[in-house]
Parts: C-alpha cells; structure tokens; sequence
C-alpha cells in the first residue's frame, strides 16, 4: 500500500517546508499572469523570509552546493506564488516547463546541477506532475547579483 503523502501540502510538511508569503515583484511587472488553464510565474531569485538574497558568482565565492540550495529556496518562492494565484496547490495538474538561470562565472560547466535544487524540490512536492521540461544556463550577471533566477509555466486543472 503506497503512503506517500496525497497533497502538496502534505509532502510540503513532511520535506519540513513552510512556504513564505508570496515575494513581492522588484521592478514594473506582475509575479504571475494566468491565461486560461495555463500559470506563467516570474523570475524569483533566492529570497530568504526576511528578505535576505543570496547573491554572488556561482563557480567563485559561491560553489554548486550552495547554489543548488539556492535554487531549491527559489523553488520554494515559485511555490509560494503559485499559492498566491491559485489558493491550493492542488489545482497544479503540471508543472511544464522550468528555466533556470545561472549568475556564474565563464567557465563555469555545472548549470545543470544548480538548477536541479529547484527541479528536484517539483518532483518532491507534485510528484509525477513535477517532471518538468527545462533549460538550465549560465548569465553573466542577474538582477542584485543573485545567484539563480527561475520562472516555470504550469498547467492547471480545469
């Protein structure tokens, strides 16, 4: 008998995760736009509860470690916008597609496994509805020096 917790929120509580408040936008633009059954979320970096972002190059001051950790609390924010718009993660039917970007250094090669923090945080928390479609690459700067900034598309029950 499988007993995997059935919600969102149940998979949430057992990771240990309380989702923040939805982060507010830092320039002209909405967190998120819904069209029809589809959620388009806005970038979000690695915003800590109290406002702290985590900044820095991803392959100098900054290793893949702690910017997979990074990229997993930038999941959490996605999530927690995606609670904003919605009310209830269950209305997730899938998460679509990712694009994670990377604040690193030229010859930084392991995007990939930056990107995989936020990645894997989907899957913990939707299950299969978390395998995602993605794009993982570097930049040479991103807004306040963060370390990541990912957006996803999500699809939605009717």
């Amino acid at each position: 008998m499988d007993r995997s917790p059935a919600s969102p929120y149940e998979r949430l509580a057992v990771l240990g995760i309380d989702l923040p408040p939805a982060p507010p936008p830092i320039a002209n633009f909405v967190t998120y736009v819904r069209e029809g059954n589809i959620l388009y979320l806005s970038g979000q970096g690695p915003r800590e509860v109290d406002g702290h972002l985590h900044s820095g190059k991803v392959g100098a001051e900054v290793d893949v470690e702690s910017a997979y950790d990074h990229a997993r609390l930038t999941g959490i924010n996605l999530l927690a916008v995606m609670h904003d718009a919605l009310g209830d993660l269950g209305r997730v039917k899938r998460v679509v597609k990712i694009l994670g970007m990377v604040n690193a250094v030229p010859e930084f090669r392991e995007h990939p496994r930056v990107i995989n923090g936020c990645s894997d945080l989907m899957i913990d928390v939707f299950g299969e509805a978390g395998q995602h479609a993605r794009s993982a690459v570097g930049f040479g700067s991103l807004p306040g020096n963060i370390t990541v900034e990912i957006e996803a598309i999500v699809a939605l029950h009717d």
